[in-house]
């Protein structure tokens, strides 16, 4: 039993000896230290890539749904503009129909010169608005 103890003991002290760490020369560990340092250079730069990237896609996107939005809103002015001269030359025809002859003629291409003037202000707006 004291030789399976002395045994042991001795295991372990060689055990011990060969497993620490050998500090390594100045060289080497600036070696190391540098290659660390130029992985992790490499690295910071691959990901500030990917994240321009990332962020370019994104407000590439941004744009596209801002300009649906401009055209969507520009369309909509030009549906109210042209609902609105619609019915401004329905009232104004509607007025006409009072007067006979020749005033009526007048009143009537008066409303229709509103109208065609309301139409295309309406659609220059328009043309203004999208990109």
């Amino acid at each position: 039993m004291k030789k399976l103890v002395i045994s042991m003991v001795a295991l372990c002290a060689v055990a011990m000896v060969s497993g620490c760490n050998d500090a390594k020369s100045p060289d080497a560990v600036a070696n190391d230290v540098a290659a660390a340092q130029a992985k992790r250079a490499s690295e910071v730069a691959d990901a500030k890539q990917d994240a321009a990237k990332e962020t370019n896609q994104a407000e590439a996107k941004v744009d596209d749904k801002t300009n649906d939005l401009n055209n969507a809103s520009a369309k909509g002015a030009y549906d109210v503009a042209m609902a609105q001269a619609d019915g401004d030359h329905k009232v104004a025809s509607q007025k006409c129909e009072a007067m006979s002859g020749d005033s009526q003629k007048a009143c009537k291409d008066q409303a229709d010169a509103k109208y065609d003037l309301a139409k295309a202000n309406a659609k220059a707006m328009l043309a203004a608005q999208k990109p």
